[in-house]
């Protein structure tokens, strides 16, 4: 992914990313920080989710954008 990520995109965020991913981790995306760092890195929040697509946890994570990855959108429930 040579483009920054949007609000609402599901990624994949695996080791390519950050070394702190040795798993591969579904986020959704909320928002892109534009805070100044390190050229191709980016402050990204949003929320980490589940096999079925479901919010886990909410996290703030500090990546390279050339290592994430589009994910295949998890089927929604019906709630």
């Amino acid at each position: 992914m040579n483009a920054l990520p949007r609000s609402g995109e599901v990624l994949v965020v695996g080791r390519a990313a950050s070394v702190q991913f040795l798993s591969p981790i579904l986020f959704r995306v909320i928002r892109v920080h534009d805070w100044q760092t390190y050229a191709g890195w980016v402050w990204l929040d949003g929320y980490q989710l589940d096999a079925a697509g479901d919010a886990v946890a909410r996290r703030s994570l500090f990546v390279q954008v050339d290592g994430l990855r589009m994910a295949h959108q998890p089927p929604r429930r019906n709630r």
